[in-house]
Protein backbone atom coordinates (compact mmCIF):
# COMPACT_ATOMS: atom_id res chain seq x y z
CA UNK A 1 0.00 0.00 0.00
CA UNK A 2 2.94 2.40 1.03
CA UNK A 3 4.50 1.85 -2.24
CA UNK A 4 1.60 2.18 -4.22
CA UNK A 5 1.52 6.10 -2.27
CA UNK A 6 5.02 6.55 -3.42
CA UNK A 7 4.86 5.62 -6.68
CA UNK A 8 1.87 8.39 -7.62
CA UNK A 9 3.46 11.16 -5.44
CA UNK A 10 6.49 10.09 -7.43
CA UNK A 11 4.60 10.28 -10.86
CA UNK A 12 2.77 13.66 -10.01
CA UNK A 13 5.83 15.41 -9.09
CA UNK A 14 7.64 13.79 -12.43
CA UNK A 15 4.75 15.30 -14.46
CA UNK A 16 4.72 18.62 -12.31
CA UNK A 17 8.55 18.99 -13.07
CA UNK A 18 8.01 18.15 -16.79
CA UNK A 19 5.05 21.02 -17.06
CA UNK A 20 7.26 23.34 -15.63
CA UNK A 21 10.24 22.33 -17.96
CA UNK A 22 8.53 22.69 -20.81
CA UNK A 23 6.67 26.23 -19.63
CA UNK A 24 9.88 27.35 -18.65
CA UNK A 25 11.51 26.30 -22.15
CA UNK A 26 8.33 28.36 -24.07
CA UNK A 27 9.31 31.33 -22.11
CA UNK A 28 13.09 31.37 -23.28
CA UNK A 29 12.23 30.24 -26.65
CA UNK A 30 9.41 33.30 -27.07
CA UNK A 31 11.85 35.36 -25.57
CA UNK A 32 14.36 34.24 -28.03
CA UNK A 33 11.76 34.69 -30.71
CA UNK A 34 11.18 38.07 -30.53
CA UNK A 35 12.96 40.22 -33.15
CA UNK A 36 14.35 43.24 -32.39
CA UNK A 37 12.61 46.30 -32.97
CA UNK A 38 13.70 48.44 -36.04
CA UNK A 39 10.81 50.50 -36.01
CA UNK A 40 10.71 54.56 -35.80
CA UNK A 41 13.07 56.83 -38.38
CA UNK A 42 16.33 56.50 -39.34
CA UNK A 43 19.00 59.19 -40.11
CA UNK A 44 21.52 58.20 -42.71
CA UNK A 45 25.33 58.66 -41.52
CA UNK A 46 26.07 60.98 -44.87
CA UNK A 47 29.74 61.59 -43.53
CA UNK A 48 30.46 57.99 -44.03
CA UNK A 49 28.58 57.97 -46.94
CA UNK A 50 30.82 60.43 -48.34
CA UNK A 51 33.66 58.48 -47.03
CA UNK A 52 32.85 55.57 -48.83
CA UNK A 53 32.66 56.89 -51.89
CA UNK A 54 36.43 56.96 -52.28
CA UNK A 55 37.71 54.23 -50.09
CA UNK A 56 35.29 51.64 -51.11
CA UNK A 57 34.40 52.35 -54.31
CA UNK A 58 32.29 49.24 -56.76
CA UNK A 59 34.19 47.01 -58.52
CA UNK A 60 33.15 48.58 -61.86
CA UNK A 61 34.36 46.37 -64.87
CA UNK A 62 37.40 47.77 -66.85
CA UNK A 63 34.43 49.36 -69.75
CA UNK A 64 32.43 50.99 -66.88
CA UNK A 65 35.56 52.78 -65.65
CA UNK A 66 35.42 55.20 -67.96
CA UNK A 67 31.64 56.31 -67.77
CA UNK A 68 32.22 56.63 -63.77
CA UNK A 69 35.28 58.86 -64.87
CA UNK A 70 33.59 61.18 -66.94
CA UNK A 71 30.56 61.01 -64.51
CA UNK A 72 33.02 62.28 -61.06
CA UNK A 73 35.08 65.29 -63.69
CA UNK A 74 31.97 66.73 -64.43
CA UNK A 75 30.88 66.93 -61.42
CA UNK A 76 33.85 68.47 -60.02
CA UNK A 77 33.07 70.84 -63.05
CA UNK A 78 29.40 71.89 -62.04
CA UNK A 79 27.36 69.77 -64.06
CA UNK A 80 26.34 67.42 -61.80
CA UNK A 81 24.25 64.29 -64.14
CA UNK A 82 21.06 63.64 -62.07
CA UNK A 83 21.00 60.27 -60.90
CA UNK A 84 17.87 60.95 -58.92
CA UNK A 85 15.84 62.30 -62.20
CA UNK A 86 12.21 62.70 -63.05
CA UNK A 87 11.11 62.14 -60.09
CA UNK A 88 11.89 58.31 -60.07
CA UNK A 89 12.08 56.38 -56.88
CA UNK A 90 15.98 55.81 -56.05
CA UNK A 91 15.52 52.39 -56.61
CA UNK A 92 17.90 49.71 -55.34
CA UNK A 93 20.36 50.01 -54.02
CA UNK A 94 20.85 53.42 -54.35
CA UNK A 95 17.88 54.78 -52.04
CA UNK A 96 20.06 52.41 -49.88
CA UNK A 97 23.76 53.67 -50.66
CA UNK A 98 22.77 57.60 -51.07
CA UNK A 99 20.10 58.82 -49.66
CA UNK A 100 20.31 62.03 -47.66
CA UNK A 101 17.05 62.06 -46.29
CA UNK A 102 15.71 60.03 -43.21
CA UNK A 103 12.89 56.77 -43.59
CA UNK A 104 10.71 55.57 -41.61
CA UNK A 105 10.62 51.62 -40.81
CA UNK A 106 6.81 50.03 -40.06
CA UNK A 107 6.85 46.46 -38.36
CA UNK A 108 4.03 44.75 -38.49
CA UNK A 109 3.27 40.88 -38.85
CA UNK A 110 4.81 39.63 -41.94
CA UNK A 111 5.73 42.83 -43.66
CA UNK A 112 8.22 45.44 -42.55
CA UNK A 113 7.24 48.84 -44.87
CA UNK A 114 10.19 51.40 -45.48
CA UNK A 115 8.58 54.45 -46.01
CA UNK A 116 10.75 57.54 -47.70
CA UNK A 117 10.91 61.37 -47.22
CA UNK A 118 10.36 63.92 -50.12
CA UNK A 119 8.95 61.66 -52.82
CA UNK A 120 5.63 59.88 -52.09
CA UNK A 121 6.63 56.89 -54.29
CA UNK A 122 9.55 55.93 -52.29
CA UNK A 123 8.34 52.82 -50.54
CA UNK A 124 9.64 49.41 -49.56
CA UNK A 125 8.05 46.42 -48.58
CA UNK A 126 9.77 43.73 -47.37
CA UNK A 127 7.96 40.47 -46.92
CA UNK A 128 8.69 37.49 -43.98
CA UNK A 129 5.56 35.62 -44.39
CA UNK A 130 7.79 33.11 -45.46
CA UNK A 131 6.79 33.40 -49.79
CA UNK A 132 9.40 32.80 -52.06
CA UNK A 133 10.28 34.49 -54.99
CA UNK A 134 7.38 34.91 -57.95
CA UNK A 135 8.17 33.01 -60.82
CA UNK A 136 7.91 35.23 -63.28
CA UNK A 137 8.31 38.95 -61.51
CA UNK A 138 7.15 42.52 -62.82
CA UNK A 139 9.99 44.41 -62.65
CA UNK A 140 10.17 47.49 -60.43
CA UNK A 141 12.83 50.39 -59.47
CA UNK A 142 12.71 49.23 -55.88
CA UNK A 143 12.32 45.07 -57.21
CA UNK A 144 10.60 42.47 -54.77
CA UNK A 145 12.04 42.20 -51.23
CA UNK A 146 12.01 38.93 -49.11
CA UNK A 147 13.15 38.53 -45.99
CA UNK A 148 13.68 36.45 -42.87
CA UNK A 149 15.52 36.18 -39.81
CA UNK A 150 18.67 34.70 -38.27
CA UNK A 151 19.51 35.97 -34.78
CA UNK A 152 18.86 39.27 -34.64
CA UNK A 153 19.67 39.82 -38.22
CA UNK A 154 17.23 40.77 -40.69
CA UNK A 155 18.48 39.44 -43.86
CA UNK A 156 16.53 40.54 -46.70
CA UNK A 157 17.08 39.00 -50.81
CA UNK A 158 15.61 41.55 -52.98
CA UNK A 159 15.27 40.72 -57.08
CA UNK A 160 13.45 41.71 -59.98
CA UNK A 161 14.57 45.21 -59.93
CA UNK A 162 14.21 46.88 -63.50
CA UNK A 163 17.73 47.59 -65.33
CA UNK A 164 17.06 51.15 -64.82
CA UNK A 165 18.08 50.89 -61.66
CA UNK A 166 21.23 52.95 -60.71
CA UNK A 167 23.77 51.67 -59.17
CA UNK A 168 25.13 55.12 -57.08
CA UNK A 169 28.31 55.80 -55.00
CA UNK A 170 26.88 59.98 -54.82
CA UNK A 171 23.83 61.77 -56.23
CA UNK A 172 25.87 62.91 -59.42
CA UNK A 173 27.81 59.71 -59.78
CA UNK A 174 26.07 56.11 -60.47
CA UNK A 175 25.85 53.39 -63.57
CA UNK A 176 22.20 51.25 -64.66
CA UNK A 177 22.74 48.01 -63.18
CA UNK A 178 21.67 47.06 -66.93
CA UNK A 179 19.85 43.55 -65.93
CA UNK A 180 20.00 40.49 -63.10
CA UNK A 181 20.86 42.51 -60.08
CA UNK A 182 20.68 40.85 -56.87
CA UNK A 183 21.21 42.77 -53.82
CA UNK A 184 21.42 40.57 -50.23
CA UNK A 185 21.10 43.14 -46.94
CA UNK A 186 21.72 41.92 -43.52
CA UNK A 187 20.41 44.58 -40.71
CA UNK A 188 21.61 44.30 -37.37
CA UNK A 189 22.04 46.60 -34.63
CA UNK A 190 25.30 47.60 -33.34
CA UNK A 191 23.70 49.79 -30.80
CA UNK A 192 20.35 50.36 -29.42
CA UNK A 193 19.91 53.17 -31.58
CA UNK A 194 22.59 52.79 -34.56
CA UNK A 195 21.54 49.91 -37.42
CA UNK A 196 23.81 49.04 -40.00
CA UNK A 197 22.74 47.79 -43.32
CA UNK A 198 25.89 45.25 -44.98
CA UNK A 199 24.69 44.97 -48.83
CA UNK A 200 26.36 42.27 -51.18
CA UNK A 201 25.46 43.84 -54.79
CA UNK A 202 25.70 41.43 -57.70
CA UNK A 203 25.35 43.35 -60.62
CA UNK A 204 27.26 40.76 -63.69
CA UNK A 205 26.57 43.10 -66.58
CA UNK A 206 28.26 46.64 -64.48
CA UNK A 207 30.39 44.93 -61.76
CA UNK A 208 33.38 42.31 -62.24
CA UNK A 209 32.65 40.76 -58.57
CA UNK A 210 29.86 41.36 -55.60
CA UNK A 211 30.36 44.34 -54.00
CA UNK A 212 30.23 44.75 -50.23
CA UNK A 213 29.45 47.63 -48.73
CA UNK A 214 27.73 48.85 -45.12
CA UNK A 215 25.69 51.94 -44.44
CA UNK A 216 24.97 53.63 -41.40
CA UNK A 217 21.39 54.73 -39.99
CA UNK A 218 20.80 56.35 -36.50
CA UNK A 219 17.03 56.53 -34.62
CA UNK A 220 16.75 59.78 -32.21
CA UNK A 221 13.57 58.42 -30.24
CA UNK A 222 14.11 61.32 -27.82
CA UNK A 223 13.96 64.15 -30.58
CA UNK A 224 10.73 62.78 -32.24
CA UNK A 225 11.57 62.67 -35.53
CA UNK A 226 8.70 62.07 -38.36
CA UNK A 227 9.53 61.86 -42.13
CA UNK A 228 7.55 64.60 -43.82
CA UNK A 229 5.50 65.63 -47.23
CA UNK A 230 7.74 66.50 -50.14
CA UNK A 231 7.88 66.17 -54.21
CA UNK A 232 10.23 66.61 -55.89
CA UNK A 233 8.30 68.11 -58.87
CA UNK A 234 7.95 71.15 -56.66
CA UNK A 235 11.74 71.92 -57.85
CA UNK A 236 9.88 72.67 -61.26
CA UNK A 237 7.24 74.31 -60.01
CA UNK A 238 6.28 77.93 -57.93
CA UNK A 239 3.31 79.42 -56.18
CA UNK A 240 1.36 80.39 -58.83
CA UNK A 241 -2.45 82.54 -59.79
CA UNK A 242 -4.73 81.11 -62.24
CA UNK A 243 -7.02 83.38 -64.79
CA UNK A 244 -9.69 83.18 -61.81
CA UNK A 245 -7.31 84.14 -58.82
CA UNK A 246 -6.83 80.24 -57.61
CA UNK A 247 -3.88 79.61 -56.43
CA UNK A 248 -1.64 77.06 -57.80
CA UNK A 249 1.27 75.82 -58.75
CA UNK A 250 3.17 77.46 -61.94
CA UNK A 251 5.87 76.14 -64.03
CA UNK A 252 9.23 77.59 -62.91
CA UNK A 253 12.07 78.64 -65.64
CA UNK A 254 15.31 76.29 -65.51
CA UNK A 255 18.61 77.06 -66.54
CA UNK A 256 19.91 74.84 -69.16
CA UNK A 257 20.94 72.18 -66.28
CA UNK A 258 17.68 72.29 -64.74
CA UNK A 259 16.95 74.03 -61.93
CA UNK A 260 19.95 72.10 -59.15
CA UNK A 261 22.46 73.35 -61.17
CA UNK A 262 24.75 75.97 -61.08
CA UNK A 263 25.89 78.10 -64.33
CA UNK A 264 29.34 77.21 -65.20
Amino acid sequence: MECRIVNKVAKRLAIAGCIAALVETTIVFGALAEPPDFSGAWIPDVKDQKRQETVNMPPWKPEIVPQVQHLIAEEKAGRPFLVLSHCLPHGMPSWMLITHNPFELLMTPGRITMLGEVDGNRMRRIYLDGRQRPEDPDLTLHGYSIGHWEGDTLVVDTTAIMPQAYIAIGEAVGIPNNGDMNVVERLHLTEPNVLHDDLEITAPKVLSTIWKTTRIFRRYPDRHYEITEGECEQEDLIPGKDQFGNDIFVPNAQGAYGTVHTTK
